[in-house]
């Protein structure tokens, strides 16, 4: 497991943070990956996945899927970004084909994965965002394939 810390000030940062992030995945794992991003409610997860599109050549909005359950987009490379916020048990996530993707040779990013805990020892990419005083504490495990 390779872990890495950063300290982000602002949304640029993050976004930054975001652009280096796609860049190592693209090339650690050419076959897609699973990554769960965790933090409070306005931490910067969306910020984040936000800067790993445009790295991936997504030009646009980037909404956070909270109540569409997923957005996909097919840039250079597919990405499937999932928020479970609204989701309240691994019942109900089975029923809304969450699997499916996941079999997917894409990148999927998946916000609040709390609700299925499987996903955190399932995960290539685990990315923990905390406030601090002047910012976010950014923790970024990947497992070494």
């Amino acid at each position: 497991m390779n872990t890495s810390m950063y300290h982000v000030q602002d949304e640029t940062a993050m976004l930054t943070l975001g652009d280096k992030l796609a860049r190592q995945c693209q090339e650690a794992f050419p076959d897609g990956a699973l990554m769960i991003l965790q933090g409070q409610l306005g931490a910067g997860k969306t910020t984040l996945v936000r800067g790993f599109l445009q790295a991936l050549g997504h030009v646009g909005t980037v909404r956070s899927p909270t109540y569409t359950l997923v957005e996909s987009y097919m840039l250079s490379r597919t990405v499937h970004h999932f928020d479970l916020y609204r989701i309240s048990d691994a019942d109900e996530l089975e029923l809304t084909g969450f699997h499916d993707y996941l079999k997917q040779n894409a990148f999927c990013l998946i916000e609040w994965p709390e609700c299925y805990p499987d996903l955190l020892s399932e995960a290539d990419i685990r990315v923990m965002i905390e406030y601090h005083d002047d910012g976010r504490d950014v923790t970024i495990e990947i497992k070494n394939r």
